[in-house]
């Protein structure tokens, strides 16, 4: 899928980063990533590997859970985000559309569009992109009086991207923008996060379990395990890897697709730290 021209200068760089939560639990452990500005990279892994944490890590909501970073940094634009507050993190353009959507279920659809330029004075503008968001999800200019709880999950789903699109970001993050989604509507999705991507020119870290609709729709992939980045590359030779064919797209020779008892066995004998 054709994206915006990704500029060579990474956005955001994640550098040898450390996260430990309650002071005990190290979850990261020296965590590195770059994301070129206008691009879409795919952060992929089991659950309980890091990638949410990742997120987290990036936006400042880490002391929200008794989290902290206990090494390493990270930089968006070339400066430091060290001890930003996660709404100073947002107006520097960094914005997390969170798992499960966390839209606020009893105000209305425009209420919560409406959140989402809370940090905005140019009121011209936020109408502007609020027509914008229309042309990607035509269905919420029909549901704009409705209250978010009643919504389907996929409207919600688009309703949580739209509230993002209205703070401008530079650097969109994703976390699992799949979950519960129809395999049809989860294409439609992907589609217009792609859409978004190029028109825009907004950078996206996409957090997915879906690697395959993850990898067709990003330049750049990485894959973790227990905290650690275990296999990065360009998305053309990460499908070509025999390991993310097995594991991650459940692909065995000559691309038949394999039973639930061999990925289970391929599991026990992953060779990325080989």
């Amino acid at each position: 899928m054709e994206q915006a021209t990704p500029s060579p200068e990474p956005i955001l760089r994640v550098n040898n980063i450390e996260v430990v939560y309650n002071h005990v639990v190290l979850v990261l452990k020296g965590l590195s990533l770059s994301v070129p500005q206008g691009a879409i990279v795919a952060l992929l892994g089991s659950n309980g590997a890091g990638k949410t944490t990742t997120l987290k890590a990036i936006s400042g909501f880490l002391p929200l859970e008794d989290g902290e970073i206990t090494d390493g940094s990270i930089e968006f634009l070339g400066q430091d985000l060290a001890g930003l507050q996660p709404h100073q993190i947002v107006r520097r353009g960094i914005f997390q559309v969170m798992e499960g959507r966390r839209i606020f279920e009893e105000l209305t659809v425009e209420e919560n569009l409406t959140c989402g330029a809370y940090t905005r004075r140019d009121r011209a503008g936020v109408k502007d992109d609020l027509e914008k968001c229309f042309t990607y999800f035509p269905v919420l200019k029909d549901r704009l009086k409705r209250l978010a709880g009643y919504l389907s999950g996929g409207e919600q789903q688009m309703l949580a991207i739209s509230r993002a699109l209205l703070a401008r970001p530079r650097l969109m993050m994703l976390d699992e923008p799949s979950l519960g989604l129809a395999p049809m509507l989860v294409q439609e999705i992907f589609g217009i996060i792609g859409e978004i991507n190029r028109n825009e020119g907004t950078t996206i870290l996409l957090v997915e379990q879906n690697a395959q609709v993850a990898l067709e729709v990003s330049s750049y992939g990485y894959i973790m395990e227990n905290g650690r980045v275990v296999l990065d590359g360009p998305v053309d030779r990460l499908l070509g890897d025999q390991d993310v064919q097995e594991f991650y797209l459940g692909l065995g020779q000559g691309g038949r697709r394999k039973s639930y008892r061999e990925v289970k066995h391929y599991k026990r004998r992953k060779r990325w730290l080989s």
